[in-house]
């Protein structure tokens, strides 16, 4: 699989992340078949957080994988923290510290390679932030750091006090969820496109070498659906699939591919635990849209030019 480098980290990543939200809904061997497939596909770069079904998939995970130095080294692992389900968001040093603890043991390794600080906490205290990280860090349990849905204002809130670098920004993206897009193509109209629900966080972290990791590449609303084969979307899939057979790929392959086509080589997020979908996920990075067909797609989606 192609490759790209995550932010500052220095860390050479599949242009590709697996998402492993659903994998605890898979029973024993077909999360191992997943994980295994996932391996050979090269897409090794597994995506977790300590909320997904309560823990419970990033432990499927380490079993599915059977977890091992070796198994270890072939992947690098990322996980989030910050929520508390139902309650709050919390990003005290000592939720980090305990949240950390948590998802090493889950996932049965000594390290993450990077951990993400997944909804803005109110309440944070950049300092105490920063002191978590450090720990965390000089002990060997987390190698990089970032955040999820957090805007420009915070990132640099929380930057000015950190002695490492925020290497990614996790952020909603599809071509029908596109306003870290459509914001800037509308820039001083006065239509509904034009506002700015994102503070310019798609430039914002191209200018601060900064990756954009793009969850819900599939999905419309919040978590409303799929766009793919879905008769709401009938102009849009129609041209998903001419696009897609002028590639030589999937309709699958064809909206990832409408996300890798973006200067900012933004990373697509999975969320599929089927084997097929996830190897026309990768085939995708093989693709490279014209600007012809990345606007054609934009434009059916619903998007317009101004």
């Amino acid at each position: 699989m192609r490759t790209i480098k995550l932010g500052k980290s220095g860390l050479d990543v599949p242009a590709v992340a697996v998402g492993c939200m659903r994998i605890s809904k898979l029973d024993k061997r077909a999360a191992e078949i997943f994980v295994k497939r996932a391996l050979e596909l090269g897409a090794n770069f597994f995506d977790h957080a300590d909320i997904y079904g309560g823990g419970e998939c990033e432990r499927v995970f380490a079993e599915a994988a059977g977890m091992n130095s070796a198994i270890r080294e072939k992947m690098i692992l990322q996980s989030k923290c910050g929520i508390v389900p139902g309650k709050m968001f919390d990003f005290s040093k000592k939720h980090i510290l305990e949240a950390a603890d948590g998802i090493l043991y889950r996932l049965k390794t000594d390290y993450l390679d990077v951990l993400l600080l997944h909804r803005p906490d109110a309440l944070a205290e950049p300092e105490e932030v920063a002191e978590a990280f450090d720990i965390l860090k000089a002990n060997g349990k987390v190698r990089h750091f970032g955040v999820s849905n957090q805007d420009p204002y915070f990132i640099q809130l929380l930057q000015n006090s950190m002695n490492m670098p925020i290497v990614a920004d996790q952020l909603q993206l599809s071509v029908t969820n596109a306003t870290l897009i459509t914001q800037s193509l509308n820039i001083n109209m006065l239509d509904e496109p034009a506002v700015d629900r994102d503070n310019g966080a798609l430039n914002y972290c191209r200018l601060n070498n900064i990756t954009v990791q793009a969850w819900s590449p599939f999905q419309y609303g919040m978590f409303a659906g799929v766009f793919l084969g879905n008769e709401k979307f009938a102009e849009l899939n129609t041209k998903i699939d001419e696009v897609a057979v002028k590639y030589g790929v999937s309709p699958t392959a064809a909206a990832i591919a409408w996300i890798l086509r973006h200067p900012a080589q933004i990373m697509p997020v999975t969320g599929t635990m089927n084997t097929e979908r996830l190897k026309d996920c990768v085939k995708a990075t093989e693709v490279t849209l014209s600007r012809e067909d990345w606007y054609a797609l934009y434009t059916a989606a619903g998007h317009r030019l101004p």
